[in-house]
């Protein structure tokens, strides 16, 4: 299982689109990814457990969590290998940390947590919750909003972690973002 959560070396940057539900990491990422000629990381639970939903009508379990997390890091890292420069993320191991913990009252799997206080991203989008709530079968808490975003935030700042907060409607966000980007390209060149 160790390995299965690993992360695996790369030459590029990773970017993390990182918060709460229903704040436009999708389709930022998208976006982002579009605009560096790059690929970008899907959200693997997304799919994962739209597909329970659809065959049980069951939410997600703890019993998930792992799968879920073996799942987005084997997405990564074989993107990663078709990745221009720039990798864009719609969530990581870091983000199935605080669901986890929010969800299953402070319980996170050991080896979860490890793994993703380990991994390197060179910067996080952290998606404020000033866009209008967008439901679906998965999405469960809409009236939490504030809460799960100070869980993200408290995490970064905890871990110490780089991050930009992005705010505003989509067309503010990806200034902001792509403003963020071209400066960490320019500084990464630099120390090369």
């Amino acid at each position: 299982m160790e390995k299965e959560l690993e992360q695996r070396a790369c030459d590029v940057l990773k970017i993390v689109l990182y918060g709460p539900e229903s704040t436009g990491k999708t389709t930022l990422a998208a976006k982002l990814a579009a605009h560096f000629d790059t690929v970008w990381v899907p959200e693997f639970s997304r799919g994962y457990l739209q597909e329970k939903w659809n065959l049980e009508q069951k939410v997600c379990g703890r019993e998930d969590i792992l799968p879920i997390a073996k799942g987005q890091m084997a997405l990564e890292n074989e993107m990663a290998k078709q990745a221009n420069k720039l990798l864009f993320c719609d969530t990581n191991l870091l983000e199935t940390v605080v669901y986890s913990q929010a969800y299953f009252d402070g319980f996170c799997e050991p080896s979860l947590l490890k793994h993703a206080l380990n991994h390197h991203y060179d910067l996080y989008f952290l998606m404020y919750i000033d866009v209008p709530w967008v439901e679906d079968d998965l999405r469960d808490r809409p009236h939490h909003r504030e809460l799960m975003y100070a869980k993200f935030k408290e995490t970064l700042d905890r871990e110490n972690m780089p991050y930009q907060v992005l705010r505003g409607n989509l067309q503010e966000r990806l200034k902001t973002a792509l403003k963020k980007v071209e400066e960490l390209i320019k500084i990464k060149e630099i120390e090369l």
